[in-house]
């Protein structure tokens, strides 16, 4: 298969339930969500010669458990955005004739905790030497350093950034599956107890169990699966730092800035070709940053044009139209379900449908703005 020739999402599935699920491991996670997609796409465990995981468990477990036995194998782990670069690197995999059909899985106990990897301690890291004596203690402290710097600079004012929140909710209350549901105000945004200057708690992510997972394969395959093929049109990924206090620029992210550069570019787009949009929110600042890096607005003007309701149910760019990490879900890595959402809007099968999702863009960020991957996603190919 040559790199002209295109490729698909033809399986996409979630868990069956996502929440709070002490019952189920990070593994079994990871396995359901595997047998649903592979279900999905109308497929057996038998059909899969590549598989793509984050580590812990990894992929070489994950395939072990499922009875497959990979050509290709991805285990690249540089947080939440990991599975959008797995799919850049099972599409260039498949183009390159390692591989014929991928599974990309994600499961996670990020509430729970059961079967979860531990949460590292001690001083040896480069954060832990360097950052937390100055009081960081995790990302709800340390995201506050490239918000403040942004609302000094451009005059985010704190009702805007609340309104992040309340917009994504307004999608959340359409969505059955979704963890919180009922309408809220930037009133409740800003009453909910403050975290961390200035998040409140309903500006940071949710922490939740599930899973997902995704098929890729050929484009030429497309007529053999049940469902309508999700073509991969652009991809991107790049990196910047692992310490948010070494951002070249704490009022935008680098990272999110040449991914989207580079996966517009594959795809042939601009912003104004785009109807659906997945933005990563840990918190509530991430959507502001990735609209203005991806150029659907100019710099400083994220904040107004959600707070203006361009964003939400009947505005003119639907964005994190599942609720997001703030309101649907957040295991710890939440970039599996951006792209579900995506691959639902693109078929036409969302619990809150946007009208002629034609073109859906999806933002990853892992870490604090260390890594950033971006996909585009299409109906049709180009």
């Amino acid at each position: 298969m040559s790199r002209d020739q295109g490729v698909i999402i033809a399986g996409a599935a979630e868990t069956d339930e996502i929440g709070k699920l002490p019952g189920k491991s990070t593994l079994q996670l990871h396995l359901e969500a595997a047998i649903n997609a592979v279900a999905d796409a109308g497929l057996t465990m038998r059909d899969i010669d590549g598989i793509a995981t984050v580590n812990a468990p990894g992929p070489v477990q994950v395939a072990h458990s499922l009875g497959i036995t990979p050509a290709w194998i991805d285990g690249t782990s540089v947080g939440g955005t990991s599975f959008l670069l797995h799919v850049r690197h099972a599409t260039a995999a498949i183009r390159a004739g390692y591989a014929r059909t991928v599974l990309v899985t994600h499961g996670e106990s990020g509430r729970s905790r059961v079967g979860a990897t531990p949460f590292p301690r001690g001083n040896s890291s480069i954060q832990g030497q360097f950052e937390a004596p100055y009081g960081t203690a995790g990302p709800t402290t340390a995201f506050t350093i490239p918000v403040l710097r942004y609302m000094k600079e451009y005059g985010l004012t704190h009702d805007q950034l609340a309104y992040v929140a309340v917009a994504q909710r307004s999608w959340a209350a359409r969505n059955p599956r979704a963890m919180f549901r009922d309408l809220i105000s930037v009133a409740d945004v800003l009453a909910s107890r403050l975290v961390a200057w200035p998040f409140h708690l309903l500006e940071c992510c949710l922490v939740t169990d599930g899973g997902g997972a995704l098929i890729v394969t050929s484009a030429e395959r497309a007529a053999d699966f049940p469902k309508p093929a999700v073509h991969v049109l652009g991809t991107g990924e790049s990196a910047e730092t692992p310490m948010i206090s070494q951002l070249a620029d704490f009022t935008e992210s680098q990272a999110f800035l040449l991914a989207g550069q580079a996966a517009f570019a594959e795809a042939g787009i601009r912003a104004a070709d785009v109807n659906h949009l997945m933005i990563y929110d840990a918190f509530a600042h991430l959507p502001i940053y990735g609209l203005e890096a991806l150029g659907f607005v100019a710099k400083g003007e994220a904040g107004a044009f959600i707070a203006d309701g361009n964003t939400e149910p009947g505005g003119e760019l639907p964005l994190n139209t599942n609720g997001g990490g703030l309101s649907y879900t957040h295991t710890g890595m939440y970039g599996m379900f951006a792209m579900l959402e995506g691959v639902r809007q693109v078929r036409g099968e969302a619990a809150a449908q946007v009208p002629d999702a034609r073109i859906s863009v999806i933002v990853g960020n892992g870490g604090m703005f260390a890594t950033a991957g971006v996909l585009v996603l299409g109906r049709e190919a180009r």
